[in-house]
């Protein structure tokens, strides 16, 4: 060992190091000699801990290039007392190149702890704080104005957190790309409108039952942020209509991810102007419980929407088999994958039969509740599902994320 170190410097010793693929065989160059350790420890750019401030301290002395630290906790795995503002201030002195800080559920930090981040933390990029639940606008807007760097911020289950966030976001953090507000229900259409006009570079957002959001919200940020917004998810924002979908349809032709199941008010007609308008990005749609969509719709989003890989229109009442009349009518297959119409009671064996002509690469249908789709009556039918592909007949299967 003596004659590697006396050979080797430290510029070459990393070199090793960066071609180590593995943890395991990281890990495990530190444990070589003190020296290899050091070397290591100052490569480190990763690290989740569960630790109060003595050892944070000692972690802050060994890993000084720390880029991502995570001390999230979750619900079924917690320990006491978790993070405290104590934490935070010895994370705001000692990780001072620090990028990536995750501290969803870690139920004990306040405000005062996140004012400590926004002073300390100047380069901080990225910020998840969900179900941090005493946190309320005033830590947050420390954060806001000191981090201005921000691309990613997670709020979900905040719900102490207002409008006022939202305008001090549009006033200092115009790099935001990352916006995740699930949960939290003092948000109004004022909120937004403020947030669109100086965050116009969103790409993701999610609204999930932030229930007091409507038409007039959305149009603005559809039309803030028309270049850049790729994911919107509005799960259970009831007040959400046929407006902002039309607004959504006019302005976000790159649109790949739209979640407005429960909004119930949506209808066929704005449904359509989306699937023309974003037929080429179009790739996950979940209208659950929208109760005023139809088959024309449905059909016009599997002929136009050729890079639909998810569907789910649970719930939509008034479907039946001919929402799929067109697949199977030209050599086109659908790269759909995942499909929801549990709940659908008018459609029949012979829709899923259309369907199956054309969506080779299904790997998920879920036909829970449709009195006229049984496994028994699959098997009559003589179905022939892909290879691989899992039939929820009774919801013994668990759903796929990527609705969620």
């Amino acid at each position: 060992m003596d004659c590697i170190n006396e050979s080797l410097g430290d510029d070459e010793l990393r070199a090793v190091l960066s071609r180590l693929q593995l943890d395991k065989d990281r890990d495990s160059f530190g444990l070589v000699c003190k020296r290899w350790l050091r070397l290591q420890s100052t490569e480190r750019r990763k690290l989740s801990a569960r630790a109060g401030p003595h050892m944070l301290n000692r972690i802050a002395a060994r890993f000084t290039y720390l880029r991502e630290l995570d001390l999230s906790q979750s619900l079924s795995r917690s320990f006491h007392p978790g993070v405290t503002d104590s934490d935070l201030s010895v994370i705001a002195t000692g990780f001072s190149t620090l990028r990536v800080l995750n501290l969803q559920n870690c139920k004990g930090i306040t405000d005062n702890g996140l004012s400590a981040i926004g002073l300390g933390l100047p380069s901080l990029e990225s910020l998840d704080v969900s179900y941090c639940r005493m946190l309320t606008d005033k830590g947050l807007s420390s954060v806001v104005q000191g981090c201005q760097d921000l691309k990613a911020l997670h709020l979900a289950g905040c719900k102490l957190v207002s409008d006022s966030l939202l305008t001090h976001l549009s006033m200092n953090c115009n790099k935001l790309e990352d916006l995740g507000l699930q949960g939290c229900t003092n948000l109004t259409d004022s909120g937004l409108t403020a947030l669109a006009e100086g965050c116009q570079s969103l790409k993701y957002l999610d609204l999930i039952k932030c229930i007091n959001i409507g038409d007039l919200g959305i149009c603005s940020v559809a039309k803030g942020c028309s270049s850049s917004l790729h994911t919107l998810k509005l799960l259970d924002c009831y007040r959400v209509g046929d407006d902002a979908i039309l607004s959504l349809a006019k302005h976000c032709r790159n649109l790949e991810t739209l979640i407005i199941g429960g909004c119930r008010d949506i209808a066929n007609e704005s449904i359509k102007s989306l699937a023309v308008a974003c037929c080429s990005s179009l790739k996950i749609l979940r209208m659950d419980w929208c109760l005023n969509v139809s088959d024309i719709s449905i059909d016009c989003i599997f002929t136009l929407c050729r890079k639909l890989e998810a569907l789910d229109v649970a719930c939509c009442e008034e479907l039946t088999d001919a929402a799929f009349q067109s697949l199977g009518n030209d050599d086109f297959k659908s790269r759909l994958k995942i499909l929801r119409v549990s709940n659908c009671p008018k459609m029949t064996v012979d829709g899923i039969s259309k369907l199956l002509m054309s969506c080779e690469a299904l790997e998920y249908l879920d036909v829970r509740s449709c009195p006229h789709i049984t496994k028994v009556r699959c098997h009559e039918a003589g179905l022939q599902f892909p290879t691989g592909c899992l039939v929820n007949f009774s919801g013994s299967l668990a759903e796929p994320d990527v609705l969620r």
